[in-house]
């Protein structure tokens, strides 16, 4: 990341508090940077494609910007290219573009079932099907014994492109950029962001949708489904349930103005 990006991005500042967006003031990004946050794209490159060619329609309109486009994670799973997700991914951001990768508890569960044959009856329970079949690898029965996952995990280690693996291995939980936290599920309320755990970033829903109290920063996510972007004094939830709604979903972020694209 340059120094002007640093910059942009409000990492010159003391860093994330308590106090950041108190006092009811209006969060922002740093001035000059506009923000593209992507929602869980679920296999479903067809539309990530669709939004990326909107997104660099919309970017056009201002061409004097820094553009970047953060995706909240949970690229693999339950929709038919996840293959084809993370190879346009890990290929780069659009021309203009920067971007930002972050880690969903989809990505987790493939990155640990690479690792760990015992995790495989539950990844293939909530989407790993569709991810090897993604990769020519054919889905075993939801009963098969662990020496038949391990020789899924075999197959899948070696149909799984370095670049793929470099994309994984690159995933980040959050970022912070001006007043936004952006993370995949959530963070746990009143705990300090050195000290929340992975678990909280890629998998938390109640105690985090369920608070209404100021959690340091507007936090961006994804994971938990919802017809429409929901939007909350401390948290926008932009999970619109691609895979089977066929509406992906981005939020804009310039300066303190907050808009929505979709497929």
């Amino acid at each position: 990341m340059t120094r002007r990006e640093r910059v942009l991005f409000g990492l010159g500042r003391r860093g994330w508090t308590k106090d950041s967006v108190a006092g009811g003031a209006a969060a922002a990004v740093p001035r000059g940077l506009r923000v593209y946050a992507v929602g869980d794209v679920h296999g479903r490159l067809d539309l990530l494609d669709r939004l990326l060619a909107t997104v660099a329609d919309d970017a056009a309109s201002a061409p004097e910007l820094v553009k970047y486009l953060v995706f909240l994670g949970d690229y693999v799973d339950r929709g038919p290219e996840s293959a084809g997700v993370i190879d346009r991914l890990a290929a780069g951001p659009p021309p203009g573009f920067g971007a930002v990768h972050l880690k969903g508890n989809h990505e987790q569960a493939l990155i640990q079932f690479l690792d760990d044959v015992s995790v495989g009856p539950g990844w293939l329970k909530f989407g790993g099907r569709e991810t090897l079949a993604s990769y020519g690898v054919p889905p075993p029965p939801a009963t098969a014994p662990r020496e038949v996952l391990g020789v899924i995990q075999r197959q899948l280690s070696a149909r799984l492109p370095d670049t793929h693996r470099r994309f994984l291995a690159d995933l980040r939980p959050y970022v912070a950029i001006g007043d936004y936290l952006f993370v995949h599920a959530g963070i746990r309320p009143g705990v300090p962001l050195a000290d929340q755990g992975e678990r909280d970033f890629l998998w938390i829903r109640k105690d985090f949708l369920d608070s209404d109290e100021d959690l340091g920063a507007v936090v961006v996510h994804g994971h938990t489904i919802r017809e429409a972007p929901e939007v909350r004094h401390n948290r926008i939830g932009i999970d619109t349930g691609a895979y089977a709604s066929n509406r992906l979903t981005c939020l804009v972020l310039e300066g303190t103005e907050r808009r929505f694209l979709s497929t």
